[in-house]
C-alpha cells in the first residue's frame, strides 16, 4: 500500500495497479538540470507506489539516473540492452538486474511483454521511435496498457502540436488523440496512468493478432496481445 494524498483529514493509502512499469527515456542527460531532476523524481514515484521498472539497460544519461533511483528507493529495475549496445551505453557499475539481448527488436519485444505501462522522458530518436511504436500498437488494438509522456518543460510540445494537426487534418481520429496521456510532472502523470480507460475501436478490437500474424517474420504483436 502507498500514501497518495488525504481525505477529510484521513490518510488515503492504495495500491498501483501496476507491477512493472516501462520507461523510455535518454542516454544523454540533456542540457538542463530540469530533465535530470525528472527522470529522478519519476524514480522516487515509481519506488513510492512500489512499481519496479523495466528500462533500456543504460548506465549513463537519464537512463542512469532513473534506474538509480528505483534501486537506490528499494524498487526492482530491469535493463534490456542490445549486446552491440553495452559498451556505448554501460560505463562504471550498473545497478539491478541486466539482461543482454540481441537486437532492438528483441528490447522492445521484452519491454512490452515484461511491462504493464509506458512512460516517456525526453530523449532523442531511440525514444521517439520506441514511444510511438507503442502508440501504434495501441491504436491497432494489439495492446490495451497505458502510455504517458512526461513533457518536462515543455519538452514534448511540439510533438503534441503535430498529432494535434494530424487530427485536425484527418489523419489521425480525434478519439485516437486519447490513446496516450501526458503531464508535466511524474506524480500527475503516473495518476493519470492509473486511471487510464483503454480507448477501443471496435473494429480493430475484434482482430485475432494470433491468426493475422500466422506465416508472417513477426510474433510480437500476437505475443504482446496476450499480456
Amino acid at each position: 500500500m502507498v500514501v497518495v494524498g488525504e481525505s477529510e483529514g484521513k490518510t488515503v493509502a492504495v495500491k498501483s495497479r501496476f507491477k512493472r512499469v516501462c520507461v523510455f527515456c535518454g542516454s544523454s542527460s540533456g542540457k538542463k538540470d530540469c530533465y535530470q531532476d525528472a527522470a529522478i523524481e519519476l524514480g522516487k514515484e515509481l519506488v513510492a507506489r512500489k512499481v519496479d521498472l523495466v528500462y533500456g539497460g543504460g548506465s549513463i544519461g537519464l537512463m542512469g539516473l532513473v534506474s538509480q533511483s528505483v534501486h537506490e528507493g528499494g524498487g526492482h529495475v530491469l535493463g534490456i540492452i542490445p549486446v552491440t549496445l553495452m559498451s556505448k551505453e554501460i560505463t562504471g557499475v550498473t545497478v539491478g538486474e541486466v539482461r543482454a539481448v540481441a537486437d532492438m527488436h528483441q528490447r522492445k519485444r521484452e519491454m512490452g511483454l515484461l511491462s504493464d505501462a509506458f512512460i516517456a522522458l525526453p530523449g532523442g530518436y531511440g525514444t521517439l521511435e520506441e514511444l510511438l511504436e507503442v502508440i501504434t500498437w495501441s491504436q491497432l488494438g494489439i495492446h490495451n496498457k497505458p502510455v504517458g509522456l512526461l513533457n518536462v518543460d515543455g519538452y514534448y510540445n511540439f510533438l503534441l502540436a503535430f498529432i494535434d494537426k494530424a487530427v485536425e487534418d484527418g489523419f489521425i481520429k480525434p478519439y485516437q488523440r486519447e490513446i496516450f496521456v501526458s503531464a508535466p510532472n511524474a506524480k500527475d502523470l503516473v495518476q493519470k496512468l492509473e486511471e487510464y480507460v483503454p480507448v477501443k475501436d471496435a473494429v480493430v478490437s475484434s482482430l485475432k493478432w494470433e491468426r493475422e500474424q500466422v506465416g508472417l517474420n513477426s510474433s510480437l504483436p500476437a505475443e504482446i496481445a496476450r499480456f
